[in-house]
């Protein structure tokens, strides 16, 4: 999908909940047009942000428990957690500038 760290049920508590930094969680699916659209600006965030804020994906096909849990509806849905809650949502194919603005203020 993109450079974004690969999150499962079974990382999910050390790599987003236990991070310093905020983290941005796009929850995806490989057949999702939308998906697929925004990947590559998910990409870039991953490797322009590098340090500042990780940059992760869900794939909800493979992690429904995840997804069900998020109450993740409609994909592509981003998340920006810090300290380990869920403090923005944005759904869709957003342009580059929206999601950054989930997290631009935190940095």
């Amino acid at each position: 999908m993109s450079a974004a760290l690969a999150i499962t049920a079974a990382n999910f508590e050390s790599e987003v909940v236990n991070s310093s930094i905020p983290v941005l969680v796009d929850f995806w699916a490989e057949w999702c047009v939308p998906c697929k659209m925004i990947a590559p600006v998910v990409s870039d965030l991953a490797k322009t942000y590098e340090g500042r804020v990780k940059v992760a994906s869900v794939d909800v096909d493979a992690e429904n428990e995840l997804a069900s849990r998020f109450d993740i509806v409609s994909i592509p849905t981003l998340i920006l957690f810090k300290d380990g809650q869920a403090l923005r949502k944005k759904l869709g194919a957003v342009p580059k500038h929206e999601i950054e603005g989930l997290f631009r203020d935190l940095i």
